[in-house]
């Protein structure tokens, strides 16, 4: 279930930051569309974040070790 949330805020993340390159090509300055797209963007990867750290603090993910 943990997984899916994740991939789900990753698309998130990154149909915001497309929103944001529309909004760039478009190219209005007036248009306040491109720090809303980068607002939401930066929410998203904070949650993400959170989200990660208390998966990992609960015991719902774990690292794995590929060192020697």
């Amino acid at each position: 279930m943990i997984k899916i949330l994740v991939i789900v805020v990753l698309v998130a993340i990154v149909l915001s930051l497309f929103t944001g390159l529309g909004f760039l090509v478009r190219g209005n300055p007036k248009s306040r569309g491109m720090v809303n797209a980068l607002t939401v963007r930066v929410a998203l990867s904070v949650l993400l974040f959170m989200l990660l750290f208390v998966a990992w603090r609960t015991g719902m993910i774990a690292p794995h070790h590929t060192g020697p």
